[in-house]
């Protein structure tokens, strides 16, 4: 699918060979605050998971796309989440495994496509994404495409012994 293709990286749907690498990020504590994740995920379970990921998003309401580069190497995993066909909206989440991976403009370049590909296929109205206050670099991500902060919830998630604000962004597509 031309969408899913950029110049660097390509998205594309979930493979059973992408097991070890979802298990690795999804039992990865240290980024277990942004998807409020508490307990790890065993192979089985991620198997079973990866065995319902070919479903159609109006029936399961999300999707997950992994960001790989063109040799093939998987660099993160990019979520359309909260689907809702009747009021044409749904929810992204992105995360860039590895550190190394990071700064090199993957990231923007997945959200790009995953945002064409939302207006474009999915026919959706309006995008929106959380972002914790001290998430600079997602800010800064999501601004840059277009984003825009619509709200703040005080203390909404707890983590470390704290309460962190998070933000709501939104993007409106103004071709409808």
């Amino acid at each position: 699918m031309v969408t899913l293709k950029g110049e660097h990286i390509y998205l594309r749907a979930l493979e059973p060979e992408d097991l070890e690498f979802i298990h690795t990020i999804e039992n990865d504590e240290s980024i277990w605050e942004l998807s409020s994740t508490i307990t790890p995920y065993s192979r089985f379970l991620i198997k079973e998971y990866l065995e319902h990921a070919h479903k159609d998003i109006y029936e399961v309401k999300q999707l997950r796309l992994l960001i790989s580069d063109y040799n093939n190497v998987e660099i993160g995993l990019i979520d359309v989440f909260d689907f809702d066909v009747k009021n044409q909206r749904a929810g992204i989440g992105i995360l860039i495994h590895k550190t190394n991976n990071r700064g090199k403009g993957y990231g923007k370049e997945a959200l790009s496509l995953l945002v064409k590909y939302c207006f474009m296929h999915l026919d959706l109205h309006q995008l929106y994404c959380n972002i914790s206050e001290s998430n600079i670099a997602s800010i800064a991500l999501f601004e840059n495409e277009g984003f825009e902060k619509v709200g703040l919830k005080k203390d909404w998630n707890f983590h470390n012994g704290h309460y962190k604000n998070e933000y709501l962004y939104q993007l409106i597509n103004n071709v409808h």
